[in-house]
């Protein structure tokens, strides 16, 4: 077998088979398939596609490239859950809390933000003290005891992944669904839950921007769970504003303790509610996503949402005073009201040029050598549909940064308001 006769049998549109696929992801891996040899045949995967046993084949030989985590030592179903990112998406932040307070266990590897997107793992360290390295022998246990745990990737899991990804990012091959897919699931399946919940966005501050080609993405993935026998369901959701009001990573935990709390905003609490039912009737606790719903509403209103959520941090290091006391979190020397220049309805709100503007704050990274200020961001005063008076404050800005007239302007250029409200589909589908 040799890499030219795989390239070439791709770039003239013919289907790879299992054995041929396994040699170039174990010989790219070793490094005996050279970059440039591999960049031409992403590039002819980029052009020409895979059917779908040629994505599941990829994505099985990604998986096993590496470590696979073992839970099956851990009692019951374990749940995973996976967002292709966005801007102010904080749910594995309040989802994780709601469902092990009902005796789900997320088992959860995470990771960073990059550019307008934000990551939990950088939400997680702005609590002072929480860790997001525990052994793997931590990990369990700690899913085990108390129902959950979110982590950063182990390096040993998926090495095709993070080579292919860096060379993706290089190649101009990013944006194909069989590379896409096989990125997020080869990552989902080594971590080893049971059952796992995508979440995949749609919308100006989505990786996918329309509907169409974020419900490509999802079957695709929810078929390469099928063929290898995994329980793999995904929502297909709107990231055209931003999700909840608060962008930027203490900003962003401060809304996770409303949320907890059911003070939360109207969109975030009732995606949370959503997913959490799905998630707990993959995990067996619920016959039925009303039943799930219901004790998910319940034990947000009596507290128990909100404890997990204490004793998930606590058992990660983070001081549990933060979060009964939001207020101890630093805040930003420099609060900028951002108002509006005319009156009427919100008829859009670009998230990418929110995401960037909190990104340029410091609240975010351009490069995963940058240093994130954890108490700079934005936090929205109005979504989509509200009405705005001229002068009427539409967001905040939060910056440890002087010069922000070019931020300021891009973050009123965001929002466009207009005389009359703008019907919008915002439709979410789940793909199971």
């Amino acid at each position: 077998m040799d890499i030219l006769d795989i390239i070439a049998k791709k770039r003239d549109k013919k289907v790879l088979t299992r054995e041929e696929i396994h040699y170039f992801i174990k010989n790219y891996v070793s490094g005996e398939i050279k970059d440039y040899q591999a960049s031409a045949l992403l590039m002819a995967i980029y052009l020409n596609g895979m059917n779908n046993q040629e994505i599941s084949d990829l994505t099985d030989e990604m998986k096993n490239s590496g470590d696979t985590l073992d839970l099956s030592d851990i009692p019951g179903v374990k749940v995973d859950k996976h967002s292709t990112g966005g801007v102010g998406d904080k749910v594995s932040l309040i989802l994780g809390p709601m469902i092990a307070s009902l005796g789900a266990k997320l088992a959860k590897m995470s990771g960073r933000g990059l550019g307008h997107t934000g990551g939990t793992l950088d939400k997680l360290e702005s609590i002072p003290g929480c860790r997001i390295n525990l052994s793997e022998e931590e990990f369990k246990k700690q899913v085990r005891e108390i129902g959950i745990a979110i982590i950063g990737q182990n390096e040993d899991l998926d090495p095709a992944d993070k080579k292919l990804y860096a060379l993706r990012d290089v190649t101009g091959t990013v944006a194909s669904i069989p590379l896409i897919a096989s990125s997020i699931m080869s990552k989902k399946l080594a971590s080893g839950s049971d059952a796992i919940l995508l979440d995949v966005k749609y919308g100006s501050g989505a990786f996918m921007k329309t509907m169409k080609d974020a419900k490509k993405l999802a079957v695709t993935m929810v078929n390469i769970g099928k063929s290898l026998n995994k329980d793999v369901k995904a929502e297909v959701t709107d990231m055209d504003q931003p999700l909840g009001m608060a962008v930027g990573n203490n900003l962003e935990v401060k809304e996770v303790i409303d949320t907890l709390h059911g003070r939360g905003p109207k969109d975030i609490t009732e995606l949370c509610l959503d997913s959490g039912a799905i998630m707990l009737v993959q995990a067996k606790i619920f016959n039925n996503k009303e039943e799930a719903h219901k004790a998910l509403v319940e034990n947000i209103n009596n507290g128990k949402a909100f404890e997990k959520f204490v004793e998930f941090i606590s058992a990660q290091g983070g001081d549990k005073e933060y979060l009964y006391h939001p207020e101890k979190f630093p805040v930003a020397k420099n609060i900028i009201p951002v108002y509006s220049l005319r009156s009427g309805y919100v008829n859009r709100i670009d998230a990418l040029t929110i995401g960037e503007s909190s990104m340029r704050l410091g609240g975010g990274r351009e490069t995963l050598d940058d240093v994130i200020d954890m108490s700079a961001g934005i936090v929205l005063n109005k979504k989509i549909g509200d009405h705005v008076e001229k002068g009427e404050l539409l967001a905040t800005l939060y910056t440890n940064k002087d010069n922000t007239k070019e931020i300021y302007d891009k973050v009123v250029r965001a929002f466009r308001v207009g005389k009359t409200v703008l019907k919008r589909n915002s439709e979410r589908i789940l793909i199971e």
